[in-house]
């Protein structure tokens, strides 16, 4: 075990070394943010060019002497999308200038509104149905000439203007408040789930990835004949264990590299306590089957590696086995829509989709079907066990042929052997 540590720090330290390791490192989360804001980004301006309103022309015959007051208030209004001419004409001289505008509106303040406390004005066809709230802007100011006319003064204008609110206060049943009280213990028992579930697929997602960078490297040092030189002083099984163990110290440091880059953004952004519902007793149990899916992904491209004498020039047979990994996707749908279904337990227990089946079933689920927990969890360490065993007989032989990729066949003949 000791030479299996020695070649998984040999591996950490020389990826660490390697640029393109480290570019990868930081840069796939800042990809990851550009493709999810940008095309957000470019919708809203859309909407903002689209939604842009139209101006709505005002002639004002004020006779009354209120638009001084009102014109800062409407030249720094955002929702009076006003432009405002001064005009002494009469409601029949403007006619034929509303008839020839499609949204313009002529409002005559005279002393007869105040004397009737009605106002009268006249639109063109394109007018908005709001404009009929906007013209009470002119309400207050008119109320209050009419009451400085009768002789009040300052203080007693003031009191007749303010206005009576009615405030709501809505009395609920107690049976309502147990609802929303059982609400919002369902929504944080979700949470508690569902947040460590996410987590938890960040983790399999990136060690997934560096799993894959087992198969490359067992691939390149096979080509560069550098396998024979350390396995000169480690046996093949103990080479094999220590690049599972490099690549998944690889795949660990990169997922805290991509957390502590995106947790402040999404505390940020999301009003929920993240971290609360991360230090949950769940997460622990998530975090196992992560680790265990990459332990099996990672035993399948140890052993497959070896049997390529070119990463790039594999068969159809290892690029199916090359996209193991994300055989959940394709029954996303179908769990998401019943993760209780006879179809989501079956492939709970098929080893290549248990990891990431089992993290979203887990994630959306209210109660953890414990028993078929249980059996999940054996049948993976079980065929972890085993596919360690059958790809440590590939790496063994395959991992010094040269000259040509392993077939099939003949891989079949390794295991036998």
């Amino acid at each position: 075990m000791r030479n299996s540590w020695k070649v998984a720090k040999w591996e950490i330290k020389r990826n660490l070394k390697s640029k393109s390791f480290l570019i990868s490192l930081f840069l796939t989360p800042i990809i990851f943010a550009i493709f999810a804001t940008v095309p957000t980004l470019l919708s809203d301006s859309g909407e903002d060019q689209d939604s842009q309103p139209a101006q709505t022309t005002v002639y004002l015959n004020d006779e009354v002497g209120i638009w001084d007051q009102l014109e800062p208030m409407v030249s720094k209004s955002d929702d009076l999308h006003w432009d405002v001419e001064l005009t002494d004409q009469s409601s029949d001289e403007m006619t034929t200038t509303l008839e020839e505008e499609t949204r313009a509106v002529y409002i005559h303040l005279g002393e007869s509104a105040l004397e009737s406390g009605t106002v009268d004005y006249y639109t063109s066809e394109e007018v908005p149905d709001s404009f009929q709230y906007e013209v009470q802007l002119f309400e207050q100011p008119l109320r209050y000439v009419q009451l400085e006319r009768t002789g009040l003064d300052e203080s007693e204008i003031q009191s007749a203007m303010t206005p009576i609110s009615f405030n709501q206060n809505e009395v609920k049943m107690e049976a309502e408040n147990d609802v929303e009280d059982e609400q919002a213990q369902g929504v944080e028992a979700f949470l508690e789930k569902f947040i460590p579930g996410v987590f938890a697929g960040l983790v399999l997602f990136s060690i997934a990835i560096t799993g894959m960078m087992v198969f490359q490297s067992a691939s390149e040092e096979k080509k560069e004949k550098v396998a024979e030189i350390i396995l000169s002083s480690v046996t093949a099984g103990e080479l094999m264990q220590g690049k599972i163990i490099g690549y998944f110290v690889l795949g660990i440091l990169q997922v805290t590299v991509w957390i502590g880059m995106a947790l402040p953004v999404a505390l940020a952004l999301v009003d929920y306590p993240i971290i609360k519902y991360l230090l949950v007793p769940e997460t622990l149990l998530f975090l196992l089957i992560a680790v265990l899916g990459y332990l099996m992904f990672a035993s399948i491209f140890v052993g497959l590696g070896a049997t390529l004498e070119d990463s790039s020039s594999g068969s159809n047979f290892q690029g199916f086995v090359f996209m193991i990994p994300w055989l959940p996707f394709i029954f996303l749908g179908p769990v998401i829509s019943n993760p209780e279904s006879t179809l989501s337990q079956v492939l709970s227990y098929v080893p290549f989709t248990s990891p990431g089946i089992m993290i979203l079933r887990l994630s959306i689920l209210d109660e953890w079907p414990w028993v078929q927990i249980f059996i999940s969890l054996a049948i993976l360490i079980v065929s972890i066990w085993l596919l360690m065993k059958l790809a440590g007989k590939i790496f063994r032989i395959g991992i010094l042929i040269y000259g040509k990729n392993a077939t099939l066949p003949e891989i079949w003949k390794w295991l036998r052997s």
